[in-house]
């Protein structure tokens, strides 16, 4: 079983912020392979289904961002997930303010980056060795407070990309599964997505 999550914060009035764009990738990972996401499991909302040959368990924790870690070490205990030995068999999606609009970055594993999500799911587990899909939401304009900005929904440029943007990024979690990391970091790290791509 692999285990991918999408971190956000639970709640309509969060749903289309950009700290919740793991929310809304692990939505389309659901909507592309045609499982759905509808049970209330591990203080998260998940979904069971297959993308390609690989068994895997769609994940949006409804603890909030910064006590993440309380549903993903639930789950990873339950499934009994070695992302030790195995770091791609936990795959947490999640925003980066330090990467710009539209681009990815996957990561083995490493520190939280001041990201509470990944901070939680750090300590909950006592381990920083599981892979991260980092999209990009960019900095926020000078004088603006990141707290702030990332609690805001995107704006009219950012949506007429994200819809490409989060297909794009489905596709990459699809091809670490099918094909490894390094074949998918190839192929998306740091890709741009720009409005006109959008399907």
């Amino acid at each position: 079983m692999k285990i991918i999550v999408g971190l956000g914060n639970p709640g309509a009035c969060y749903q289309w912020t950009r700290h919740n764009i793991g929310f809304q990738v692990v939505d389309r990972l659901a909507q592309e392979n045609h499982f759905p996401i509808c049970h209330k499991r591990f203080k998260a909302h998940c979904g069971k289904g297959r993308i390609g040959s690989q068994d895997v368990l769609l994940v949006k924790p409804l603890t909030y961002m910064n006590r993440s870690g309380l549903a993903v070490s639930q789950a990873v205990h339950f499934y009994k997930v070695d992302s030790q030995n195995r770091p791609q068999d936990l795959i947490v999606i999640h925003d980066d303010l330090d990467l710009p609009f539209g681009t990815f970055r996957i990561k083995r594993w490493g520190g939280d980056g001041g990201h509470q999500g990944i901070r939680s799911i750090t300590e909950s587990l006592g381990d920083n060795r599981f892979l991260r899909l980092k999209v990009g939401i960019g900095r926020p304009p000078r004088g603006r407070d990141p707290a702030e900005y990332v609690l805001d929904p995107f704006d009219g440029t950012e949506r007429d990309a994200l819809n490409g943007i989060l297909l794009q990024a489905a596709e990459c979690v699809a091809a670490i599964l099918s094909e490894g990391v390094d074949a998918a970091m190839n192929r998306y790290q740091k890709r741009v997505i720009l409005p006109s791509q959008s399907p």
